[in-house]
């Protein structure tokens, strides 16, 4: 037998290292002891006041922008109208593209700025619009043949941007 103190201070014991013993298989671990409240509930993380300033400012700019394009797409043709036989009427008929071409940047410049999903979304989004108006146009264009009227060009564009924002909806239900 040894011989301890049983009387000796517990506080000039010596204390046993944390890890002296980590992967002993002859001494028996207990379980952590069980919380004694609950834990909070889960909440989803807010986003930083950041993004929600860069999404309100996008959509300042592309509201904005698509004012401007709306004022001079009024502004010629009302000017064309008004001179229908003018030699600059042509440089007048294209000046709407100007504002347009800001829109596609603006857009552009805000799908650059997305994280990997969802530019994911978007790029599905645009393969589901890109075949939806193929199939769409291309059908048409068969009945056309069979005798319904022949549609402006100018409808193509809308129909892209509907299949999209179609597309963006599935998608992002898809990915939740």
């Amino acid at each position: 037998m040894t011989e301890q103190n049983p009387s000796q201070n517990p506080a000039d014991a010596p204390v046993d290292p944390l890890f002296t013993h980590p992967a002993s298989p002859f001494l028996r671990t207990e379980a952590p002891a069980p919380v004694s409240f609950d834990s909070p509930p889960h909440r989803a993380p807010t986003p930083p006041i950041y993004s929600t300033w860069v999404m309100y400012r996008t959509q300042i700019e592309f509201g904005l922008t698509l004012l401007a394009y709306l004022m001079v797409l009024v502004g010629s043709i009302t000017v064309l109208k008004a001179n229908p036989d003018a030699d600059w009427r042509y440089y007048v008929a294209v000046l709407p593209l100007v504002p347009a071409a800001v829109v596609i940047w603006l857009f552009l410049r805000t799908l650059s700025r997305l994280d990997e999903l969802h530019r994911r979304i978007h790029l599905q989004a645009f393969g589901f619009s890109l075949g939806g108006t193929a199939l769409l146009t291309f059908g048409y264009g068969f009945l056309e043949g069979v005798g319904l009227p022949q549609l402006s060009w100018t409808y193509i564009l809308p129909l892209i941007a509907v299949l999209w924002g179609i597309g963006v909806g599935i998608f992002t239900w898809r990915y939740r």
